[in-house]
């Protein structure tokens, strides 16, 4: 197909699809509240559109890595709670967003602000170790804090049966045990994407939706959820080769007979890993041809054969996949790494963002 619009490189959301995943994760989560997670600049897909959505289908809470944008999302006018729970300790959190709190030292730093205890059940990463937890509950039950939930993060939700997920549910009871006879009584918040889809034992209160909300199942076939993102480009140069000629740089590539290729304006720096050079296809007038040679800084080559391709013809990268596209999944499958990794890379200043829905 040819787009009327020349796309250098474009990245639309489909905020219906945004909207769709929500309120089926909504319903899923049975009672529980939703925290919807737009940390990283909503996984690459604009955090205050995508929260707008899925404050509309569903959700009641926001989830935020770093004061800078929970900021960003009270500036839009945006009134829901946002949990911010990763910043460093002088950081200038607005007074009206809860904080997460994973040691004593944290909790000293504040005063009069609604937060969240995080006991480490066994990611190894952020929140308080097992050992220190009642001191911690003790002090912040004896300060002028509100002590809204505790909450923790699991490490290997994603995969069904896993014994360390029980392990780690047996660990977050016990600290709510503590935190019960300190005198507190907080809310729970334990299930992520993945535990809210396969383990509705830990919905508890609350449940924090990340990649699931863009469409991007961490527990593949567990429900219908729709990718909301689309990377597109354009054809901008078409040439005609013999066989024998090298494409790219290192000459990666040489083609066994002559062929036509389509010069798309779009490279690593536009979040195009380099790694899947000679490894992937875009789709062009509906069809997957592959790309050949290295995936440059501002462009890559495609093998259209013998077709004869317009130049302005639409190049889509990724998508839902509905079209026959390639996926973010499948870029993810192929590099070794997940899809989150892939989606929040399309935050590169050079990618214009579009909406739809």
């Amino acid at each position: 197909m040819t787009d009327h619009r020349f796309i250098r490189a474009e990245v639309t959301v489909d905020l219906d699809a945004i909207r769709h995943n929500a309120a089926l994760l909504f319903a899923h989560a049975e009672g529980a509240e939703m925290m919807a997670v737009v940390k990283a600049d909503g996984y690459g897909h604009g955090a205050v559109e995508v929260a707008r959505a899925a404050l509309g289908a569903g959700a009641t809470w926001l989830g935020a890595c770093s004061a800078e944008e929970a900021r960003a999302l009270r500036k839009a006018g945006i009134d829901a709670p946002i949990l911010a729970w990763l910043d460093l300790p002088d950081a200038d959190v607005p007074s009206d967003v809860d904080l997460g709190v994973s040691s004593l030292e944290q909790l000293r730093a504040l005063s009069g602000r609604r937060i969240h205890l995080k006991i480490d059940t066994g990611l190894a990463r952020n929140g308080c170790p097992p050992r220190l937890w009642p001191d911690l509950v003790r002090a912040a039950a004896a300060s002028d804090n509100e002590v809204y939930a505790i909450w923790s993060h699991l490490a290997c939700a994603d995969e069904p049966g896993q014994p360390s997920v029980d392990r780690q549910a047996q660990r977050f009871a016990d600290a709510f045990r503590v935190a019960r006879d300190a005198g507190l009584d907080p809310k729970r918040h334990l299930a992520n994407s993945a535990a809210t889809l396969n383990r509705p034992d830990l919905h508890f209160d609350m449940v924090r939706v990340g990649i699931a909300l863009y469409g991007l199942n961490p527990v593949p076939g567990t429900m219908a959820l729709r990718p909301a993102m689309t990377l597109r480009s354009s054809v901008v140069m078409t040439r005609r080769i013999a066989a024998g000629e090298r494409v790219s740089y290192g000459g990666s590539w040489t083609a066994e007979r002559p062929t036509t290729l389509a010069l798309v304006p779009v490279g690593y720096a536009d979040g195009v890993p380099r790694g899947l050079s000679n490894r992937f296809d875009v789709l062009i007038g509906g069809v997957r041809r592959p790309v050949r040679g290295l995936v440059c800084m501002d462009q890559i080559v495609v093998d259209c054969g013998d077709e004869d391709i317009a130049v302005g013809t639409e190049v889509v990268l990724f998508g839902s996949g509905s079209g026959g596209e390639p996926t973010a999944r499948e870029w993810a499958d192929t590099l070794g790494t997940i899809d989150q990794e892939i989606v929040t890379g399309m935050s590169r200043p050079r990618l214009q963002r579009r909406y739809t829905g």
